[in-house]
């Protein structure tokens, strides 16, 4: 990063690294990290996802770097729902993370990450799906998660995942 012809080095999630690009103007919520053998700057595109790095940062156990792998796995959005929805499993997917860390990452944040206006059952289709290959296929051909888990709904869950997809494109059963 180039601030008035001075160089930063920034971490960022993967998400935000993909969006960069060299020589272009962006806008960076920056969170400061210093330690005594450390000083680091973490950047983000927006700031739901810099909220959401603070409030990891408050779980024990869970450092600047862990918190950022975390939130590299998914969207801010997509992790609030899986803490909510307890999904502790989600979590361990992040580079670093135990199942204890991640455990912990759901009991203390669950009812800090402001779902309110989220229900229970769209917090219940949204983490089945990015747990099931038919639905993640589906949303790679552009279903929302919410949709590709109605279009699987009342298929033999012991099919394949290719079975499954050709029956819901084909309009189920």
């Amino acid at each position: 990063m180039d601030v008035g012809g001075v160089g930063y080095g920034l971490l960022v999630t993967s998400e935000d690294f993909g969006v960069l690009a060299v020589g272009k103007d962006f806008k960076l919520y920056v969170h400061e990290h210093i330690r005594e053998d450390s000083h680091d700057l973490f950047g983000f595109t927006n700031l739901d996802t810099k909220k959401l790095f603070e409030l990891l940062l408050s779980v024990n156990g869970v450092g600047p770097k862990m918190a950022l792998n975390i939130l590299s796995i998914a969207s801010s959005s997509e992790m609030r729902k899986a803490i909510a929805g307890g999904d502790a499993k989600f979590i361990q997917a992040a580079n670093g993370v135990g199942k204890k860390v991640a455990e912990r990452v759901v009991m203390e944040l669950k009812d800090k990450v402001g779902l309110a206006g989220i229900s229970s059952d769209s917090l219940l289709q949204s983490t089945s799906a990015q747990h099931d290959e038919a639905a993640q296929a589906l949303i790679g051909l552009g279903y929302s998660p919410s949709d590709a888990v109605t279009a699987l709904h009342g298929i033999d869950g012991q099919l394949s995942p290719e079975e499954r997809v050709k029956l819901a494109l084909k309009g189920g059963k």
